[in-house]
C-alpha cells in the first residue's frame, strides 16, 4: 500500500525539551490532518530518559555526579523505562498517522526494528530481536533501543505516533552514558554501537542519510521530501 509523502527533517544536534516541543506540534497538526507524516531525524546532548515503566534504582548516579558531567533527566511519556540519549547517536522521532481500522500496533513497532536491521544489512551485520524487549540487536548486544507513544488523533478516528528509536553509531557511546544506568531495566545483556561492531568511521549525518530508504521502503511510502529546520520549527511557533 502506497502510504504517500513522508516528510523528513535533520536537526542536527538540539535540547530534548526542544524536540518533545517539536513532537508535540507536529502530532497536533497531523492529528488534524494540516500536515503530513514526519520523521525527525537528531541527535541530542547528554540525557536520560525515563518512560512510564518508572524504576527510580536503575538511574545509578547521584544528582550532583549528573550535573558535573552535564547529564539531564527527563520524565516522558513514551512506553518503557530509562534510556540515554547523546552524542554520536542517531534519534528518530516518527510522527506517523496511523488509521484506527486494522490498527496493529506491535506491527508499528516490528517495523521500526526492521528499518534499522535492514540498515545493519547494508554493513554486513545481522541485526535481531528478542521477543521479550523491543529494540534491535547483535547477538547479545542493543545496538537501538525503541520506545513509543501513540497519541489519540483529535480531528481523526486514529493516532499519531511518538517518540521513536536511538541507534548507536558513535564507538564510546556504550560507555559514555549507558554505564550510568540499568539500560531499559536489562541487565542480562550489553551494549553496542555500528562503529564497534564494523570497525569502521562513521557520522551520524551519514546513518541519518542511510536510514531514510529503508524507512521509506518499510512503512510503504511512495516518496521522501526533505523539510528544513525552519518550516518544522515554524510549526511549533503557532
Amino acid at each position: 500500500m502506497d502510504m504517500g509523502m513522508l516528510d523528513t527533517a535533520k536537526l542536527g544536534r538540539i535540547e530534548y525539551g526542544e524536540a518533545w516541543d517539536l513532537q508535540k506540534a507536529l502530532i497536533r497538526d497531523i492529528g488534524a490532518g494540516e500536515r503530513e507524516d514526519t520523521l525527525l531525524l537528531l541527535e541530542h546532548p547528554p540525557t536520560y530518559t525515563i518512560g512510564t515503566d518508572r524504576h527510580p534504582e536503575h538511574l545509578l548516579m547521584s544528582p550532583d555526579e549528573l550535573k558535573r558531567r552535564g547529564i539531564s533527566v527527563f520524565e516522558i511519556d513514551r512506553g518503557g523505562d530509562i534510556t540515554y540519549h547523546g552524542p554520536g547517536q542517531l534519534v528518530g522521532y516518527p510522527l506517523l498517522y496511523l488509521d484506527a481500522e486494522g490498527l496493529d500496533l506491535h506491527k508499528y513497532l516490528r517495523d521500526l526494528e526492521e528499518s534499522l536491521i535492514r540498515l545493519l544489512a547494508e554493513f554486513g551485520l545481522v541485526g535481531g530481536r528478542k521477543p521479550e524487549y523491543t529494540g534491535v540487536w547483535i547477538g547479545d548486544r542493543k545496538v537501538a533501543a525503541i520506545g513509543v507513544k501513540f497519541n489519540r488523533a483529535r480531528a481523526r478516528r486514529g493516532f499519531v505516533t511518538s517518540h521513536g528509536f536511538a541507534f548507536n553509531v558513535k564507538r564510546g557511546v556504550e560507555q559514555e552514558g549507558f554505564g550510568g544506568i540499568v539500560p531499559c531495566g536489562i541487565q542480562e545483556y550489553g551494549v553496542t554501537s555500528l562503529e564497534a561492531e564494523t570497525g569502521l568511521t562513521l557520522e551520524v549525518e551519514e546513518i541519518a542519510e542511510r536510514v531514510l530508504p529503508h524507512f521509506r521502503d518499510v512503512f510503504g511510502y511512495g516518496s521522501l521530501r526533505t523539510v528544513t529546520e525552519a518550516a518544522i520549527r515554524s510549526t511549533a511557533a503557532r
